[in-house]
């Protein structure tokens, strides 16, 4: 059975992962709400623990990038794919690397980062993971009681600007183009060769 507002949570590895399970009565496109709901929440989570120079903020759909690193990403399934539907459960979450296993050397890999390397050791992932639960918490009542507008515009805030090139895998396809801005549900509008394209959050989805 399904257990909404359940969250999930592990630390392995050096990577925390965490999960809040909901049972949304609403269209899915509608309750993909909850992406930017959950990411809003890390990202005020950890701002209230990170030093302050360290700066956090997304791409879209889900990566987290700490001081323009990738280190983590926002993660989304649902019983349907269907826009349209009503889904039966939605589980949103996020990982976020806080070091690499085995102690690898930093910056092997080209545009990835641990919070270890962006100086965040200081972090303490159950001080991270119980402020990103209330934040998160906090984020729904908003949209619950304001709609997406303040949602939105936040999470706008945290993403790149408009206007850069972008290019990135999403549901098994290659995208590139120009990131033209998002619509009112969170998809993004992408300048291609054939025009102004419409990729709904939707389709981050993971098959489970």
């Amino acid at each position: 059975g399904i257990d909404p507002g359940l969250i999930v949570h592990d630390f392995d590895a050096g990577l925390l992962s965490a999960c809040l399970v909901l049972a949304p009565e609403l269209p899915l496109a509608s309750a993909m709400a909850m992406v930017p709901a959950i990411a809003n929440g890390f990202a005020d989570a950890f701002g209230a623990v990170a030093p302050a120079e360290v700066g956090c903020a997304f791409a879209w759909p889900g990566t987290i990038r700490i001081n323009d690193g990738s280190c983590g990403r926002v993660r989304a399934a649902a019983s349907t794919g269907d826009p349209a539907a009503e889904p039966d459960w939605l589980v949103i979450g996020f990982e976020i690397r806080f070091f690499e296993e085995g102690g690898g050397e930093p910056g092997l890999i080209p545009e990835r980062t641990t919070l270890h390397e962006e100086c965040c050791a200081c972090i303490e992932p159950a001080r991270l993971l119980e402020g990103w639960a209330r934040h998160s918490l906090v984020w729904i009542d908003r949209w619950q009681e304001d709609g997406m507008r303040r949602l939105h515009e936040s999470w706008c805030a945290r993403m790149h600007p408009p206007g850069r090139t972008v290019q990135f895998e999403l549901g098994g396809h290659k995208h590139a183009g120009r990131f033209v801005g998002l619509d009112e549900q969170g998809g993004m509008l992408l300048q291609t060769g054939n025009g102004v394209q419409l990729l709904p959050l939707s389709r981050m989805l993971e098959t489970v």
